[in-house]
């Protein structure tokens, strides 16, 4: 079921601004249908029924063009309450629709539907949708693909083709059952048993070498990947034997070119890749293996696809394998790549970094324990497994905080997240004693308009790893990253203001700090949170609730109509 429909809506010439984003009052409308049903799919020799939308994994694609705007009536055939989120996508002054259970939204129960309206502003590029509740993201995923605007083109020569890359996660097991055990239990979610390109494990995994996704091409054009990490738990290393890969935007937002051998990618980001086929007709695999540094049990295995030539020649009995990708806990190749990503910041493509700051914001992020409170649990030490940001760990209402700040209903939420930890100390030193963690509902509360800046220092507190951290409703620009404690007097001093990347989802790195800076000029609420998923279960997430502005034009839009229903 892709695009039922497309209608061209000519409202006024010329252009309406939300503090200095064009949004063009004459867009295309697309409409969709997403049905959520369960639909049996074989992976690792064994069978399963899983969550899908139209029957696909990965789902449908979206495509829309700059400043368009998709309404997308999601039925729920399921068997449980699902949302959907536009990851990436800011939806002016339109929380309603963007998607978090329990946050901006109840889920869809089975047998109801709701229409998403998903309003596109500045954002051109690769970007990508998926569910938003429990772990059904797992299954429930797809791409969005932002075309540049009639009239314009892309910074670069236009590709020959381009194609969609999603890399995931295979659980052998039902992925709602694996978290629910877990959260019953207090325990480490069990792992992935593979890693997927496109849906399919490939090479060297069980039963999956005839069903490898293959990307044909043709000896001399360029194509450009749109590639999407939809994994759950691990950041990924990326290659193509014998090709370089030119990465030229992430997170919808254009950079410098990066002309590299592999790539390194968190759970929530995208990014868009030039490759051209220059070598020998032959197959090469296109590789994916996590890349992890921490002690806690993860899914060590590799996924391969096969970049596939087209032509008269005998395929190799086994494909050259991509030996630029690095090994799993490569951190230098992950720095190596990480400290090369700026913003294009070109005339076309212009940014512009705050360069004052009136909300300062210091987050602590943690894995933590919680007492148990049943006879047996099943974290270490008969703990339960947590994890917080600024000491406390997120605990999600019953009904959903948007609802709750736009019709000021009471006993919902709190409205003091704190702008610095309860207390400071070595942060990534040693702190066995600082295990424990406390838990709440708890959202910050900012000005419209406000220049924002948070520094996110990881700690070291139970298992250290990286953490990449997503916020909804806005692209940020991310001005600095370092290892060890954020010292307020040097750390500021290494701060990119010149050409920072403009981006939604960042990895903070082990034992280490980073640091963005935003206009909060997009009233709503707005969830953030550690995009590795057991984290983000555990607690590792919050609010930010930006306030109206002074004008229709600066204030959260009226709420839909259909809302589902909460209870």
């Amino acid at each position: 079921m892709g695009a039922k429909k497309v209608v061209l809506i000519l409202a006024f010439l010329g252009f309406w601004y939300l503090d200095g984003l064009p949004l063009c009052t004459a867009s295309v409308v697309h409409n969709y249908t997403y049905i959520l049903k369960e639909t049996n799919f074989t992976r690792l020799c064994s069978t399963k029924s899983m969550l899908t939308v139209n029957g696909q994994f990965p789902g449908p694609v979206l495509r829309v063009q700059k400043g368009d705007t998709a309404f997308v009536t999601v039925q729920n055939n399921g068997k449980y309450g699902v949302t959907i989120h536009w990851h990436g996508v800011k939806q002016p002054r339109n929380p309603w629709s963007d998607g978090p259970e329990n946050i901006t939204q109840c889920p869809i129960k089975p047998g109801k539907k709701f229409t998403y309206e998903v309003v596109f502003s500045d954002e051109e590029g690769t970007l990508w949708w998926h569910a938003h509740s429990d772990w059904s993201r797992a299954t429930v995923h797809g791409a969005i693909v932002i075309s540049p605007k009639n009239g314009t083109s892309y910074p670069f020569p236009k590709p020959y083709a381009e194609e969609v890359i999603i890399l995931g996660e295979w659980y052998k097991g039902d992925v709602k059952e694996l978290i629910d055990n877990a959260t019953a239990t207090g325990a480490d979610p069990e792992v992935s048993d593979a890693y997927t390109l496109n849906g399919q494990p490939g090479y060297p995994n069980n039963c999956s070498i005839a069903t490898t996704y293959r990307l044909p091409v043709i000896q001399g054009k360029t194509y450009l990947l749109r590639l999407i990490h939809a994994g759950m738990n691990e950041e990924m290393f990326f290659a193509i034997a014998h090709h370089k890969l030119t990465v030229v935007a992430q997170d919808a937002s254009y950079l410098k070119p990066i002309n590299t051998s592999y790539v390194l990618i968190t759970p929530g980001q995208t990014m868009d890749i030039l490759v051209t086929a220059n070598q020998s007709p032959s197959h090469y695999y296109i590789a994916a293996r996590p890349f992890f540094e921490s002690t806690a049990p993860f899914d060590n295995s590799t996924t391969t696809a096969i970049l596939q030539y087209a032509g008269n020649y005998t395929p190799p009995s086994s494909p050259s394998f991509p030996t630029t990708l690095p090994n799993i806990t490569d951190s230098f190749a992950v720095d190596n790549f990480t400290t090369r990503v700026r913003a294009l910041a070109s005339k076309d493509h212009p940014i512009s970094v705050p360069t004052g700051v009136d909300v300062r914001m210091f987050i602590t992020v943690s894995v933590n324990h919680l007492p148990c409170d049943r006879a047996v649990c099943g974290g270490p030490n008969n703990s339960i497994l947590a994890a917080s940001l600024n000491n406390i760990s997120f605990s999600a209402p019953k009904i959903d905080i948007l609802q709750a700040y736009y019709r000021n209903l009471s006993n919902v939420y709190e409205s003091n997240f704190p702008d610095r930890p309860p207390s400071l100390f070595n942060f990534t030193g040693d702190n066995d004693d600082l295990l424990l963690t406390s838990t709440g509902t708890k959202a910050k509360i900012i000005e419209y308009g406000k220049r924002v800046e948070i520094v996110f220092q990881g700690t070291s507190i139970e298992l250290p790893e990286n953490h990449p951290m997503h916020l909804h409703g806005f692209s940020f620009y991310l001005l600095g990253t370092g290892y060890g404690n954020f010292n307020k007097t040097t750390s500021p001093k290494t701060y990119n203001l010149i050409d920072p990347p403009e981006i939604n989802t960042f990895g903070i790195p082990k034992n280490g700090w980073a640091t963005i800076r935003f206009v909060a000029n997009n009233p709503g609420v707005w969830f953030m949170h550690c995009h590795l998923e057991r984290h983000s279960s555990w607690g590792m997430t919050t609010v930010i609730i930006v306030k109206n502005g002074t004008t229709n034009a600066t204030s959260i839009r009226p709420p839909p109509a259909n809302l589902p229903i909460c209870s």
